[in-house]
């Protein structure tokens, strides 16, 4: 008998990615590091990255949720990895995830363990620029991004592929760690001019603050794909 195909528990288009990229000083984030897993690293640099990037046709279990199709989201994530056998995992853990509609975030918080924060957000993108904002403080923050010379694939062994390919995710919870697959097809990239306004001591603590505050060693923009989030599942010791 052939085995099922798993199904995603979430697929969407994520288009129009605003990434902005800081190296850190690796003990920055070795606390958050999930168990079983180890930082990914990038010449020996260790990154975090503040993404906006913009949620289309929305479906959970393969059915669209009322309101809930189309939306942005913020996040501060850095780079981990996980040895399975021969493979090696390469992953994202998020910091921070920001949406403005609580049902994205208390689903996100329930299925995955991620930490997703509701505030008010809007966003502005065109072919050669992309502007994230949310309201936090009595004041509106956010990210903009300007494109800098042509889109393109990324070349191998660079910085944009190191930041853009990672098909895995983990996250920490009460219950142990996390794990769920992405999948999606290679991004093109476009380097580009950042300007970024963000409290990030109040968002993502006060070492971030100081990292954050500092110019960025790269910016770029990602067209986005389909993308297919797998369920998550418990990590067994």
């Amino acid at each position: 008998m052939a085995l099922m195909e798993e199904r995603p528990f979430l697929s969407a288009q994520w288009r129009h990615l605003a990434m902005v990229n800081y190296e850190v000083d690796p003990g920055l984030v070795e606390p958050l590091v999930p168990r079983g897993t180890e930082l990914d690293r990038f010449d020996g640099r260790c990154y975090v990255s503040l993404v906006g990037l913009l949620f289309l046709d929305v479906r959970l279990r393969g059915h669209r949720v009322p309101f809930h199709e189309r939306f942005e989201e913020v996040n501060l994530r850095f780079y981990v990895r996980r040895r399975v056998g021969a493979e090696t995992r390469r992953a994202v853990v998020f910091v921070r995830e920001l949406v403005r509609l609580p049902t994205v975030a208390l689903v996100a918080r329930w299925r995955y363990g991620e930490r997703y924060s509701a505030l008010p957000m809007r966003y502005r993108v065109d072919e050669r620029s992309a502007t994230y904002e949310w309201r936090r403080g009595g004041r509106w923050q956010g990210l903009r991004l300007e494109a800098e010379g042509e889109t393109a694939p990324p070349p191998s062994g660079s910085e944009e592929e190191f930041i853009t390919e990672h098909y895995w995710g983990y996250s920490t919870t009460r219950r142990g760690t996390i794990e769920y697959r992405v999948e999606h097809p290679r991004w093109r990239v476009c380097r580009a001019r950042a300007s970024v306004d963000c409290d990030a001591e109040r968002l993502y603590g006060p070492g971030f603050a100081a990292a954050l505050s500092r110019p960025p060693s790269s910016a770029f923009l990602a067209d986005g794909s389909a993308v297919a989030v797998m369920p998550g599942r418990l990590l067994q010791d």
